[in-house]
């Protein structure tokens, strides 16, 4: 099979190489699945580059979320004839799934591996592309809108890269909860995209005072939740701008600077920092993953949530879409189908 493999730790257009590889064995609990589409995420360029929070062993196949059709299973997955003795229902040959690769053989490839108690049913309502973009995205948003910030209807939600992958879930799913969305973006294009996606108000950074516009639009209150997958200059600017009681939501930092918050200020002003890593809550709380995962379907079915595919690439341009993402340039989703 084809899958591309990372020998050296670099930028994602230098150092991918599509190879033809063995096709992998499912192992005790995992399911090998045909790879219908792989979405791109932040982390896969990370992942390259030898920064992320974990580190394969080289060489590798990156790719961390992907919607694939389940072809086998190990060993005890309970897959094998379509029930299993697990508490959630484990998918069966042939079905549709959603699902994190193991690495180090992830899943920008025409086969991967996924462990058996992670693969979730893939919604009706949402193609290959969409299906495999739902995931890790959208569950990142909702933790960290409803479980870590406790948004409430009618508040207002300020979204950085709001047309981004990460950043256009958190849209869907403020407007989904009844909040009033700001969305920040870079660009008239972006902008655009944001609108699009529901944004009652968007700021383009690069010729909007971020902290005027969002103080007058709140007529001087500022953002009750401020959701950040940027860090740097995009966290300076939301302590300026966040409501007495606030709450800022660190998700990541993709500006590649990681602010030092200064305590004092939260203090004096009165608003919460919030951490969320979602990957511990697929360790630590598999069981709100999986109402989670529940709640994001029902929200597809009814069309209050729709991942935003901008771009749709065959396997072979895996590389430079990659790259393309981490560097900036791209809008909503960018999604390889092999």
């Amino acid at each position: 099979m084809k899958a591309w493999r990372v020998h050296t730790n670099g930028e994602p257009r230098d150092v991918m190489r599509l190879e033809e590889t063995p096709e992998p064995e499912p192992g005790p609990g995992e399911l090998l699945v045909r790879v219908l589409a792989a979405n791109i995420n932040f982390p896969d360029a990370l992942l390259c580059r030898g920064e992320y929070q974990t580190r394969p062993p080289l060489p590798f196949t990156p790719g961390v979320e992907v919607c694939g059709e389940v072809l086998a299973a190990g060993p005890g997955s309970g897959a094998e004839s379509g029930s299993g003795t697990q508490a959630r229902p484990v998918a069966a040959v042939g079905t549709r799934v959603i699902a994190q690769p193991v690495l180090p053989a992830g899943g920008f490839a025409e086969r991967a591996l996924v462990d058996a108690d992670t693969a979730r049913p893939a919604p009706a309502s949402l193609d290959d592309a969409q299906a495999a973009a739902l995931h890790i995205g959208y569950q990142t948003g909702w933790f960290g809108l409803h479980r870590r910030a406790r948004l409430q209807p009618g508040e207002t939600l300020l979204v950085h890269a709001a047309a981004g992958g990460v950043g256009s879930a958190a849209v869907q799913l403020g407007k989904a909860a009844g909040a009033r969305v700001i969305g920040v973006v870079g660009g008239a294009a972006k902008a655009e995209t944001a609108r699009e996606l529901g944004c009652d108000l968007v700021v383009d950074r690069r010729t909007d005072d971020l902290v005027a516009v969002v103080k007058e639009a709140t007529e001087g209150r500022g953002a009750d939740v401020v959701y950040d997958p940027v860090g740097g200059d995009a966290y300076a600017k939301s302590v300026k701008c966040v409501a007495f009681e606030g709450r800022i939501v660190v998700v990541g930092f993709a500006s590649g600077a990681v602010p030092t918050p200064g305590l004092n200020h939260a203090l004096v002003k009165n608003y919460t920092i919030l951490g969320l890593h979602w990957g511990l809550y697929n360790r630590r709380e598999p069981a709100a993953v999986d109402a989670c995962h529940e709640e994001l379907a029902k929200l597809a079915a009814q069309g209050a949530i729709s991942p935003l595919i901008s771009e749709r690439v065959p396997l072979a341009s895996a590389a430079e879409a990659v790259q393309r993402v981490f560097d900036g340039v791209t809008t909503g989703r960018v999604v390889v189908q092999p």
